[in-house]
């Protein structure tokens, strides 16, 4: 099966996206011994954003997944 990638071409959405490189790579070290593998299913298309953003943000598209889904969870928890 072919797959199919779709390029998005206005990066003026990840310029919008406040991400600070330094503190996702240094809590990645500090929970480094305390992760836990898991498995999401995600559309293709959504990897290859994510590989796409994380690339111009300099880290592994992984960190760049699990600093949305801890970001997501604070504030979630500030909402409550």
């Amino acid at each position: 099966m072919k797959k199919k990638t779709i390029k998005n071409t206005d990066e003026s959405i990840y310029k919008r996206i406040d991400f600070d490189k330094k503190a996702a790579l240094s809590a990645r070290k500090l929970l480094k011994s305390k992760k836990k593998p898991t498995s999401v299913a995600l559309e293709d298309e959504t990897i290859q954003e994510l590989k796409e953003l994380a690339a111009l943000k300099g880290i592994p598209y992984q960190v760049l997944m699990r600093s949305f889904i801890l970001d997501g969870l604070r504030k979630s928890k500030k909402a409550a």
